[in-house]
């Protein structure tokens, strides 16, 4: 079994945040991320960029979890 790492971790929950979010975007037209950090757009746009970057890690993590 593949050991994860913290960066793995981190990934997988900041993946868990980007679906909740769109979740609630289609059921409720309710941004989570606009709200928490509306005030603040670049943080905002900085967790976006961050739930993306752990998407492609986690493709990248099923690959080498395949392998081991």
């Amino acid at each position: 079994m593949y050991k994860l790492n913290n960066i793995d971790k981190l990934s997988f929950i900041f993946v868990l945040v980007g679906a909740l979010n769109w979740g609630l975007l289609g059921l409720l037209n309710f941004n989570l991320v606009s709200t928490i950090f509306g005030g603040i757009p670049f943080l905002a746009r900085f967790i976006y960029i961050l739930v993306g970057l752990s998407a492609v890690n986690i493709i990248v993590f099923i690959f080498r979890s395949r392998k081991a």
